[in-house]
């Protein structure tokens, strides 16, 4: 009993540790709480995010501000399509001693740190979005047959312009599947557009705060792994994914329109980011709404629509919500 009080005293902890952070992040990314809390959870839970939106929304502003309040040593790679992996990765160099003695070093690349962002990183070719894959899966990079660690913790948060731009490339399904979250960055509505006009062009532009150390952070993202998950919730996580992968166990419109869906990283993805909703919400555990509203950022981007889907104007977010609807009534009907 001691020590399911003491779990649960550390977890409302750090649920208000979230809502400093939140309030701290807030003060310099104005009235998109929704973006904020994905890239918390995304954090807390020990992944990597894509925010998916045009240029000029904040993306930026944003990572700038989590490597501050979050307590990160952080880099910032502007990815162009003259970008080489050894750009990112480093390299290593031949040197001569005083003693007229060769030796390579190694200069470590941007990479090396805690919270690296990767700004437009579909405008690179894919050989150099694949310098990425290793390390966010790993956490380490292999250079010149050395294995290299990286920052401690590691995370990727990347921003992607939309495909329809010009000068982008996809980003390859292995390397989109080790994002935890997609997130989508809308246009602010009118009045947060006028909050930002007013605090962005005065003398002086808000501030954030430290909230969490990187120790901290480690530790926080242990805690979220041992939040309790309720039966109910692991089936319907697992009904969910299953039913947005084409297969016999698919929603007949999934069955349609998919050509691929999520595997079981996305189940992964999904039991720790409702852990991570339902702290933000206030809960010690997770519920059926904490599933709905973590089904599209999970999801979204672990699936492809069919030529003919696209042809036919078939939505992707509609589709995940509708099969989410269907799988919400089912367990509430159990």
């Amino acid at each position: 009993m001691a020590d399911t009080d003491d779990l649960v005293a550390r977890i409302e902890d750090l649920g208000d540790k979230l809502a400093q952070a939140r309030s701290s992040i807030a003060a310099r990314f104005l009235g998109q709480d929704r973006v904020v809390d994905l890239t918390l959870t995304a954090l807390i839970c020990g992944g990597h995010a894509v925010l998916i939106g045009l240029p000029g929304l904040g993306k930026t502003r944003l990572v700038d501000t989590l490597s501050t309040v979050m307590g990160l040593d952080g880099n910032r790679i502007q990815f162009t399509p003259d970008l080489m992996p050894a750009d990112i990765l480093g390299s290593e160099v031949l040197e001569t001693g005083e003693g007229g003695a060769r030796a390579f070093r190694f200069i470590e690349g941007p990479i090396f740190c805690q919270l690296l962002m990767a700004d437009e990183i579909n405008r690179a070719s894919p050989r150099t979005q694949s310098a990425l894959l290793q390390a966010m899966q790993e956490k380490e990079v292999t250079i010149a047959g050395a294995h290299r660690k990286l920052g401690t913790p590691f995370h990727v948060l990347a921003t992607q312009n939309p495909i329809e731009q010009e000068g982008t490339y996809p980003l390859p399904e292995a390397q989109l599947d080790r994002f935890l979250v997609q997130i989508d960055v809308p246009y602010p509505d009118r009045q947060t557009e006028r909050d930002i006009l007013i605090a962005t062009t005065g003398a002086q532009d808000a501030k954030s705060t430290a909230v969490f150390t990187a120790s901290e952070l480690i530790d926080a993202q242990d805690l979220l792994r041992r939040m309790p998950v309720g039966d109910g919730i692991v089936e319907m996580i697992l009904d969910l994914v299953r039913a947005c992968r084409p297969g016999p166990d698919a929603a007949a419109a999934v069955n349609d329109a998919v050509s691929w869906g999520p595997g079981p990283r996305a189940s992964q993805a999904l039991m720790l980011c409702v852990r991570a909703q339902a702290l933000l919400s206030g809960r010690l555990a997770p519920t059926p709404e904490d599933v709905r509203a973590m089904a599209g950022p999970v999801l979204k981007h672990r699936m492809a629509l069919s030529f003919a889907a696209r042809a036919r104007g078939v939505d992707l977010d509609a589709l995940i919500d509708d099969v989410t609807a269907g799988i919400t009534r089912t367990a509430a009907a159990a």
